[in-house]
């Protein structure tokens, strides 16, 4: 009896290998295509009377930071994460953004910018953003 291969079979490997290979021609380069465009990777999150915006800023330092808040409803931070590595070094692998940068994050309510505040430890900047008075929940009586 004869048997068919099915000529898909193998392809899970070739797949996997090319892959591999595509990441170390790219890493030669000084790119990783799977690392995310935006930063910094950040965190959102509401409560009662607060929107948090927490960002990892590995390297950089709190002087080279610049946030503003943009309205009511946007956030723009920049900041500056440049290192001094020279010209005649050979990347074996670059993941990390190495220059300046700058994000817009939309926030999900409107916050009152005048009593925002900042924190940065250790790499983490987290910026505390207190909700307008219209932007918080309110609970309805019912008369009856």
């Amino acid at each position: 009896m004869k048997t068919t291969r099915w000529p898909f079979e193998s392809m899970g490997a070739d797949v996997n290998r090319l892959h591999d290979e595509m990441n170390r021609l790219i890493s030669r380069c000084g790119f990783d295509l799977v690392t995310p465009p935006a930063f910094p990777r950040s965190n959102v999150w509401v409560d009662a009377e607060n929107v948090y915006v927490e960002c990892e800023l590995p390297g950089v330092k709190p002087e080279e930071l610049d946030i503003e808040l943009l309205g009511d409803q946007e956030l723009l931070l920049n900041g500056n994460r440049e290192r001094g590595y020279g010209e005649e070094v050979v990347w074996h692998k670059r993941e990390r953004n190495l220059r300046s940068f700058e994000r817009t994050m939309e926030l999900p309510v409107a916050v009152d910018g005048d009593h925002v505040k900042a924190e940065f430890n250790h790499g983490v900047l987290l910026i505390t953003l207190p909700k307008r008075a219209e932007a918080k929940a309110r609970k309805i009586v019912i008369k009856s």
